[in-house]
């Protein structure tokens, strides 16, 4: 078929024609017939594969998009899902960190106070063997001093007793 039109192109164009540049003769419907013909090949032979192509790729770049958008909002949720996780470990880190130092607090405290305790029961216990110490001390002293006024009673009575003879 292509090759008739040409041929026929060619006649026409090989024949003297006369008149100027617009003449109305066969030339014209030839020609739109041969652009139709042109434009019905091209369409089947170019543009439509081209259209297809261009039609898939904006489909694939569709999809690529949809799936992007939902791996970005599954991520998202997950970053979020992460950080809330994140926020919760340290606030219980946090209070277990509290909860150590306030028992450590009461150990130290409770040491602190078995330690006064002991210290204010060794003061006590020395406190009463000096008392002990110093009541024997003192009976002692007593004892001493009894005999002594005993023994100055009975020098003193015995040099009464010489002076008197």
């Amino acid at each position: 078929m292509h090759s008739l039109l040409l041929s026929l192109i060619l006649e026409v164009s090989n024949e003297n024609t006369k008149g100027g540049l617009f003449d109305f003769n066969a030339t014209l419907p030839l020609m739109s017939l041969q652009f139709l013909a042109l434009t019905v090949l091209l369409n089947i032979l170019f543009y439509k594969p081209i259209t297809n192509i261009l039609d898939e790729r904006e489909e694939y770049i569709k999809n690529s998009l949809t799936v992007a958008s939902v791996s970005l909002l599954k991520a998202d949720e997950l970053t979020q899902k992460y950080e809330q996780q994140l926020a919760q470990s340290r606030k219980d880190a946090q209070n277990i960190i509290k909860v150590s130092q306030q028992d450590a607090q009461k150990l130290v405290s409770e040491k602190i106070k078995e330690a006064q305790q002991e210290a204010e029961e060794l003061l006590k216990n020395a406190y009463d063997q000096l008392n002990f110490q110093k009541e024997q001390a003192l009976k002692s002293l007593e004892l001493q001093v009894d005999i002594l006024s005993d023994q100055i009673k009975v020098k003193l009575l015995d040099y009464e007793n010489i002076v008197n003879f």
